[in-house]
């Protein structure tokens, strides 16, 4: 029996990789009839980049990103706050990269393909249920999964050696497991996101943040003459989600231009990204409370489907793939599949539970100053595994 992965996104390809490359068989399974190259830009930090490179993808990596030297604080008149260097450039031995998502999830793809074959990937199939996750299955048990054929709309059953829900924000897996799990958390802000053909800026390489009262602007080029933008506004007080949270959701230019189209930076033109971006995404900045334990036996979750967190610390693609080198490591390490799992939540789950409690934190802080915007990302790179020195000495995940 193979180890299933529930969802062909960032984390579940990534797990897929990892999976492989420590010798234990898997396959993947995604509600998408279709995989395309959708959504805007991500970032991948030195501790992503580091998983991916020691999966053989550094070269294909390093052909569609761009690799940010630096984070530029500033207000909107374009005056600089405060300057932080990113990537190497920050003394990691391993880059910050800016990416298209759809890229980059099409690069895993490719590789998944490549390396596991042709049917690795499952598309048009969504996994509804699953029975085997209690203590009866046993140690040489599996795990029943059932599994909707979204084309002809029957639902069968499958086993596997485990389960793995790594399918997103509205897990099917996350679901089954915590059928009592609370609302989305609102943070009160609504997102618009776009990339835009546009003239690079300060160095090419420098990924801007602007603040002023409740509107922010982040944006950085993510390759091919494009500039991904990400334009932030607080419209009310936090509490549950009542709404949708769609991530692909069009937005209107109508409604986010007017907190922006008096900002002058001198060196980017925020009017004409945003009026010249070929498409407008909309969304609300959301996340969930963390859960007390993930899996159960022999299913477990991954990624968003695990630990949804706010897009303010550029680290939700990036624990994805952390997770998935713990995993396949914990796997590979034993027969014994609820133990490797249970091994690998206790490694993951607190320290991502402290990566969505920082982002909540950076999100309310409010730093303004020089002293104050060092002081929070000191503190949000040292609470969410990022220091330079440890990740630097740190041994490598792969399997021994």
């Amino acid at each position: 029996m193979t180890v299933l992965i529930a969802g062909a996104g960032i984390g579940g390809l990534a797990a897929a990789l990892s999976l492989h490359a420590a010798g234990v068989g898997t396959a993947v399974v995604e509600s998408a009839r279709e995989i395309r190259p959708l959504g805007v830009g991500i970032n991948l930090l030195p501790h992503a980049v580091r998983e991916l490179i020691e999966l053989g993808l550094g070269d294909e990596l390093a052909a569609i990103g761009v690799a940010t030297a630096e984070n530029v604080y500033a207000d909107r008149f374009g005056r600089r706050v405060f300057t932080e260097p990113r990537g190497m450039a920050q003394g990691y031995r391993w880059p910050q990269y800016s990416v298209h998502r759809g890229e980059l999830q099409r690069l895993l793809l490719a590789a998944v393909r490549e390396r596991l074959g042709a049917d690795a990937v499952r598309t048009g199939a969504r996994v509804v249920g699953c029975d085997g996750s209690a203590e009866g299955a046993g140690e040489r048990g599996g795990v029943r999964v059932r599994i909707l054929d979204r084309a002809t709309g029957t639902v069968e059953e499958s086993a596997a050696r485990a389960l793995i829900g790594a399918d997103g924000l509205h897990s099917a897996v996350r679901a089954a497991l915590h059928p009592q799990d609370g609302p989305l958390l609102w943070s009160g802000i609504r997102m618009w996101r776009g990339t835009t053909r546009a003239e690079p800026f300060l160095t090419g390489r420098s990924m801007v943040i602007v603040r002023d009262g409740d509107a922010e602007l982040v944006a950085y080029p993510i390759g091919g003459g494009r500039v991904n933008w990400v334009c932030q506004v607080r419209v009310s007080e936090p509490g549950p989600l009542t709404g949708d949270a769609a991530w692909n959701r069009a937005g209107r230019l109508a409604d986010v231009l007017p907190y922006f189209d008096h900002w002058r930076l001198g060196w980017l033109d925020v009017s004409g990204l945003l009026v010249n971006s070929g498409e407008i995404l909309e969304y609300p900045m959301v996340d969930r409370e963390p859960l007390p334990w993930w899996g159960s036996g022999r299913v477990t979750l991954l990624g968003d489907a695990a630990h949804p967190m706010y897009p303010v610390g550029a680290n939700g693609a990036s624990q994805a793939v952390v997770d998935a080198r713990v995993l396949a490591r914990e796997l590979a390490r034993t027969d014994a599949v609820p133990t490797a799992l249970a091994r690998y939540e206790t490694e993951r789950r607190e320290a991502t539970a402290a990566v969505v409690r920082a982002n909540r934190a950076m999100n309310r802080a409010g730093a303004r100053t020089p002293e104050e915007l060092a002081r929070v990302t000191d503190t949000y790179r040292d609470t969410t595994g990022g220091d330079v020195r440890t990740l630097n000495a740190r041994a490598s995940l792969s399997c021994p």
